[in-house]
């Protein structure tokens, strides 16, 4: 499954993006934890402020899974880890969304950087 145009503007025009990875058992939703979301390229990207250290990133590594709410819509989703060059366009649509913020730099740093995720749609359970 791939995110509609229409769902990915009506999240990207958002600030609204919470994460729920999968607890250790995989079927059980971790708590929600709200967090910054761009946009690069039709794809959904999302960074931890505390980078690789925090919880909610440690759980989407290990589960891979999990669900999204942002922008009124509610999304079971994959998790993948990102590096190399997209990055760079990653801080730039940071720097654009978020320009006024006084977290932008933490979370264009290398920190937050090496913990970028891609998020994707996935099948919901059946």
């Amino acid at each position: 499954m791939t995110w509609s145009p229409d769902e990915l503007h009506e999240i990207a025009d958002s600030d609204d993006l919470h994460i729920a990875p999968f607890r250790e058992d995989g079927a059980t939703y971790g708590t929600p934890t709200w967090i910054w979301s761009v946009v690069v390229d039709n794809a959904l990207y999302v960074r931890a402020y505390n980078g690789r250290k925090s919880r909610w990133h440690q759980a989407a590594i290990r589960q891979r899974a999990g669900r999204i709410t942002a922008a009124g819509l509610t999304k079971e989703v994959r998790f993948e880890p990102v590096d190399g060059a997209i990055n760079d366009r990653i801080d730039d649509a940071y720097r654009a969304k978020y320009a006024a913020s006084p977290y932008l730099a933490p979370m264009i740093s290398e920190r937050a950087r090496s913990a970028t995720i891609q998020i994707s749609l996935r099948n919901a359970p059946e």
